[in-house]
């Protein structure tokens, strides 16, 4: 049986000094001693059993290093470890479901709390979502967007569109290329988001000195007049086809064939004209 371990104040009284770090001078002006290490007992207790011999280090139970620090309080600490066996959630946290329909004296025992009759009460999908009891609901009450010439898309910008003024200050040179992609690397224009699938059109605020060729999807009609008057050429970019069902695209394709006809008959017969009049 190994025998109670006695301690004087004197070694530990030693042992505190022998931890008190030495600090060089600085402009601290607070106590130096408070920094120092508090060895617990515990630790020199543990350290004064290990100099027992080995029959006795196995007869020994093992001692539990309790971490307690200077600043807090003196609370008790548990010693017990975490296991599998004792884990659980913290108290208050987790709550047990109402138990319904297992009898009146419970509080939710004969309807469930669903009341006695009524739509609410019966099983099945319930009310629809805006049902207001039979009255008009509010997503018939309020009004609708319908009269927008164009539909709810009128508002919404269609073309990216560059002023004359400012093709003449991106420093174009005679016979280059005005295009989505040459005023991209230009920076004239950034678009983003919705704008990233948008053609260009070309507006006819300022003037041109220089002749350029310009592809883009639409040009207004003073831009137009002037890019003519100055020389430039004009391309128009094909946009995207309006899906129509086949039957639709077949018709149309007939009308197409049919007004061609009519104009080149209408051409003949003007071009006739003048060679029989003398």
């Amino acid at each position: 049986m190994a025998t109670p371990l006695s301690i004087s104040s004197n070694s530990l009284l030693l042992s505190r000094q022998c931890h008190r770090p030495s600090f060089p001078s600085t402009s601290f002006k607070g106590n130096v001693t408070v920094l120092a290490p508090n060895p617990s007992q515990i630790l020199s207790l543990k350290l004064h059993q290990n100099r027992k011999t080995g029959k006795q280090q196995q007869l020994a139970r093992p001692l539990v290093v309790l971490n307690q620090t200077a600043a807090t309080s003196s609370e008790a600490v548990s010693s017990e470890r975490f296991r599998l066996n004792n884990l659980g959630p913290q108290p208050g946290s987790r709550k047990r479901a109402k138990r319904k329909g297992r009898g009146i004296s419970a509080g939710q025992g004969a309807s469930c709390g669903f009341g006695m009759r009524g739509q609410k009460s019966r099983s099945g999908p319930g009310i629809m979502r805006g049902f207001e009891g039979g009255q008009t609901a509010l997503y018939r009450r309020l009004p609708k967007l319908r009269g927008i010439a164009g539909g709810m898309r009128s508002g919404l910008p269609k073309y990216v569109p560059v002023n004359l003024k400012d093709i003449e200050t991106a420093g174009f040179e005679d016979g280059d290329e005005v295009s989505l992609e040459t005023l991209k690397q230009k920076g004239l224009i950034n678009p983003s988001g919705r704008e990233r699938k948008l053609p260009l059109k070309i507006l006819g605020t300022g003037e041109l000195s220089v002749k350029l060729t310009f592809k883009a999807r639409a040009f207004s009609t003073a831009a137009k007049e002037k890019l003519e008057a100055s020389g430039c050429t004009l391309t128009v970019l094909p946009g995207r086809k309006k899906w129509v069902k086949p039957s639709v695209a077949k018709n149309l394709a007939r009308a197409d064939e049919y007004f061609a006809k009519k104009r080149a008959a209408a051409a003949e017969a003007a071009a006739s004209e003048p060679a029989a009049s003398p």
